[in-house]
């Protein structure tokens, strides 16, 4: 699997929740923010206050003993399924060997007491594998694992229909969770891990129904893939792949080093909404390469500091944005709950940029741009169809393109006091634009094509939302930034009946 972008050479918390978590301004005197203490009103704080589980077995599960090693895994082995299994306090371990793991079956339940820790003492890859649905894991601690990069600890055989709920996901190498199907993670600590707090991938694509509720995920990329694989594209808070229906809600995702959230090619048909989201490394949000999604009613404050004033420092004008909807827009041909992006009613406030809207011109199927090697859009199932003369004719012309259409940006506040974030004007913009079309030799998309596409044709807008500060936009390319007059203005006419307060911040 490679996963990668580069712009290549509980219930659902309501609004008032949120919003109350967003005011205030944080005039922290680094450059980097500093880890946060927590909203005011924190709509996923468990990190820090962990809900227990039951002191004592449920009747009819089976106890296991921390004082004896490998007792988890061998009583899983010698039960049938649907057994639970109560894990009693204290520090539990499997036997001395780097395969050694917890192999669930169909309907297993693993129930964790007050100080419950699973712990791989860096010395185990994976805490639980294996292909049983339907598995359940709450109020437990599974630490120090050392899953390979791209790996996960927990469901790391991205097993179907599986339940996390109250646990404490913490400290391991690799991911501390894969995905499969009909996942469910509520009310869990996902902190600390290595490359991801969870990734969001399962051999052959077949993610639906994921739910990501509640959870705090906090600190993770400690490994700090980017530095040691330069463009791998493989870090952060979350990161999904190829996932068809999503709902990301209620979640604090804050301080990972890189991207908060990241939905990377052919995702469809998510809702991310009621999170806070704040003070990661890189943007906030990045949906890149993907399909028909709803953003609404976040806060979002504080990030992005740390990777956009490192591109502005090596003199890259490119507006690194901390929404970043790349290659991604709406399409009504392929089934969702919308058939756009709409982002409404979020806060963002005091992050380095705003959101951009960006489309490679180079990176199409079977182009060699295409850092998602191997797959193509939704539309068209085949990549070497993808190629002259059948490309440079409808439909195949605009079907084997990741397109940004259909971006529909209303009703949010955007904040900005450059005292707080520590910069100039290099960290105060919005953006819809493209690249120079060059690459390869048979590419029809060569030239300003796409860039007038995405800047005119394509359904990208913005309007009804409130500004305050000295926001400026960058239209059609990065050497075209202009004031909220001409914004407004023809040819662009954007942010209709939208208000702007050139005041800083507050």
């Amino acid at each position: 699997m490679l996963i990668k972008w580069r712009r290549w050479a509980l219930p659902t918390a309501p609004l008032a929740l949120v919003l109350t978590a967003a005011t205030g301004c944080d005039s922290t005197p680094s450059a980097r923010p500093q880890p946060t203490a927590g909203p005011s009103t924190s709509v996923a704080r468990v990190c820090a206050e962990p809900a227990a589980g039951p002191a004592q077995a449920p009747a009819g599960a089976v106890t296991i003993d921390p004082a004896v090693v490998g007792d988890l895994a061998a009583k899983t082995d010698n039960s049938p399924p649907h057994t639970t299994f109560w894990l009693r306090p204290g520090t539990h371990r499997l036997e001395p060997d780097r395969y050694a793991q917890v192999v669930p079956k169909k309907g297993n339940h693993y129930l964790g007491a007050p100080g419950a820790v699973l712990d791989g003492r860096r010395t185990n890859q994976y805490a639980f594998g294996g292909s049983a649905p339907d598995v359940t894991l709450r109020h437990l601690t599974v630490q120090r694992f050392v899953a390979p990069n791209n790996e996960g600890v927990v469901n790391h055989d991205m097993a179907d229909g599986w339940v996390i709920e109250h646990a404490t996901i913490q400290h391991n190498s690799g991911a501390g969770l894969m995905a499969g199907a009909r996942q469910q993670v509520r009310a869990s600590c996902l902190r600390g891990n290595g490359q991801y707090g969870m990734n969001a991938y399962k051999t052959g694509d077949s993610i639906r129904g994921l739910v990501v509720e509640g959870n705090e995920i906090v600190g993770n990329n400690t490994d700090d893939w980017e530095r040691r694989k330069p463009g791998c594209g493989c870090t952060g808070g979350i990161k999904f792949w190829a996932v068809n229906g999503a709902d990301i809600r209620g979640n604090w995702v804050h301080d990972n080093r890189g991207a908060g959230l990241w939905a990377d090619n052919n995702n469809n048909d998510f809702r991310i909404e009621s999170n806070v989201l704040e003070a990661n490394d890189g943007a906030a949000l990045m949906y890149e390469t993907s399909y028909n999604a709803v953003i609404r009613n976040n806060t979002i404050r504080h990030n992005n500091w740390v990777e956009g004033r490192k591109s502005a420092e090596r003199g890259d004008t490119f507006p690194y944005a901390t929404v970043y909807v790349s290659e991604a827009g709406g399409e009504p041909r392929i089934p969702a709950r919308t058939d756009k992006i709409e982002i409404y009613r979020n806060v963002l406030e005091n992050n380095w940029n705003g959101i951009t809207l960006w489309e490679n011109a180079d990176r199409f199927c079977n182009s060699p741009a295409n850092t998602s090697t191997g797959y193509c859009t939704l539309l068209v199932k085949d990549t070497g169809r993808c190629t002259r003369p059948a490309i440079t004719t409808a439909p195949l012309h605009a079907d084997c393109r990741w397109k940004t259409q259909r971006v529909d940006i209303h009703d949010n506040r955007f904040v900005l006091d450059p005292s707080v974030v520590k910069c100039a004007a290099d960290c105060s913009r919005m953006a819809v634009l493209a690249n120079y079309g060059t690459y390869p030799n048979w590419s029809p998309y060569k030239g300003k094509r796409v860039a007038e596409a995405i800047t005119h044709h394509q359904h990208n807008r913005w309007h009804d939302n409130a500004y305050r500060g000295p926001w400026s936009f960058v239209a059609g390319d990065v050497s075209r930034e202009v004031d909220p007059g001409q914004w407004q203005n023809t040819p662009y006419r954007q942010d209709e009946d939208s208000t702007f307060d050139p005041r800083a911040g507050g």
